[in-house]
């Protein structure tokens, strides 16, 4: 504000120069005010716009959005009677329809559970140096997490959390060209694990957010099929994917 009144001063001190360029002189010590007001308000307007709303006791998001599961790359041995195959399988990505639900307990502290449209991911078996197709697999991987907000009065509301996750398998399925040689009976078991996540909102207004969150989930499955009638295949899978979300959210 001194700058404002300095400026003042100035303008007032222009008009009382008796010179053929007071006019001039008074024109741009105008146009300083003006620009210096000006770069003010929008300074004001990023800053405090939109409105900051606290979080409150009994709040509930509702978010929807998309998804990205991405897999440890991590390669896991088959094991063939017991012996080492010298093949290894991978997992690869995919993304669906992500949601999620919050509820406060106060303005830092709130549950999460997070849920989603099934995941189909495909399997690939590596051979040497030939990858194929071994199968594809479709999970759901429910995740309850407690959430810690952080105090920021702005729009911009960080948070951190951590929970657990089951994550169950289904629909497991040879590739046909597997079937035709014999591979059958591919099973997953599910899987429990500990889940951590870093994640912010940013309030559009008083109901309308977006959000964006990343977070490790520890999904570890035991894989075992058979060949050629006999159940002689297994595989241990360390999944333990970064789940990565960008969502709009909605306050009740």
């Amino acid at each position: 504000m001194r700058c404002f009144f300095d400026l003042a001063q100035v303008l007032v001190q222009a008009t009382d120069i008796d010179c053929p360029h007071r006019n001039n002189l008074t024109f741009n010590v105008v146009n300083i005010m003006k620009k210096t007001l000006l770069s003010s308000a929008l300074l004001s307007l990023l800053v405090l716009s939109p409105l900051a709303s606290a979080n409150q006791a009994g709040d509930i998001l509702v978010r929807g959005g998309l998804t990205m599961i991405t897999p440890d790359s991590a390669h896991s041995a088959v094991l063939l009677g017991g012996d080492d195959s010298g093949m290894t399988l991978s997992v690869d990505d995919n993304s669906q329809l992500g949601l999620n639900f919050v509820y406060f307990f106060d303005s830092n502290w709130a549950v999460e559970v997070l849920a989603a449209t099934p995941f189909t991911h495909d399997v690939k078996l590596q051979a040497g140096d030939t990858e194929t197709t071994l199968a594809d697999v479709t999970h759901l991987p429910p995740t309850v997490s407690a959430l810690y907000y952080f105090d920021t009065n702005s729009a911009f509301k960080p948070y951190v959390g951590a929970g657990i996750n089951y994550t169950i398998f289904f629909d497991e399925e040879f590739d046909s060209a597997y079937q035709d040689a014999g591979f059958s009976n591919l099973d997953l078991d599910g899987s429990f694990g500990l889940s951590v996540q870093v994640g912010v909102d940013y309030e559009i207004n008083e109901k309308w957010h977006i959000n964006a969150s990343a977070r490790y989930i520890d999904i570890d499955t035991d894989a075992t099929f058979s060949v050629g009638g006999d159940n002689i295949g297994a595989a241990s899978i360390d999944i333990d994917p970064m789940v990565y979300s960008i969502m709009v959210g909605y306050k009740f």
